[in-house]
């Protein structure tokens, strides 16, 4: 097995799987792809769309509070090459009713290509617009 060739979950924890909700679908437009029940004392959500490679994971433990993000520079980073789709998804996100915030980072701030959003547990998503390069 190889990493490169791995589908990717990106799990954490959520004192709030509904309060999340409207953020990660209505705002950033991810379709719940899975969930579970009481499962060993965990419910759980997974959201991404079936074609992708990768998908988000949240989870609430009965009786535990996991808190807010430890920082405000723990960013999940999506690049949006197309400038129109990247200013689509802006305004999807101001729609729904969520602005955006001040990078911790300015890099992400940085010649009006990234848009911050902070989810309702304090972790917080860029919008960039340009491709990933390295």
């Amino acid at each position: 097995m190889s990493a490169s060739t791995a589908h990717l979950r990106i799990a954490r924890p959520t004192p709030s799987i509904p309060a999340l909700l409207p953020f990660y679908t209505a705002g950033l437009g991810f379709e719940i792809i899975g969930s579970f029940n009481q499962h060993a004392g965990f419910d759980g959500v997974m959201l991404g769309h079936l074609n992708l490679p990768y998908h988000l994971e949240f989870t609430t433990e009965i009786g535990h509070d996991p808190g807010r993000a430890p920082t405000k520079d723990n960013l999940l980073v999506f690049y949006l090459p197309e400038e129109q789709e990247w200013k689509m998804a802006i305004e999807r996100m101001k729609k729904q009713g969520f602005e955006a915030v001040r990078s911790w980072n300015p890099y992400w701030d940085a010649e009006g290509k990234g848009n911050t959003f902070e989810d309702p547990d304090g972790w917080r998503v860029v919008l960039w617009n340009g491709s990933w390069t390295f």
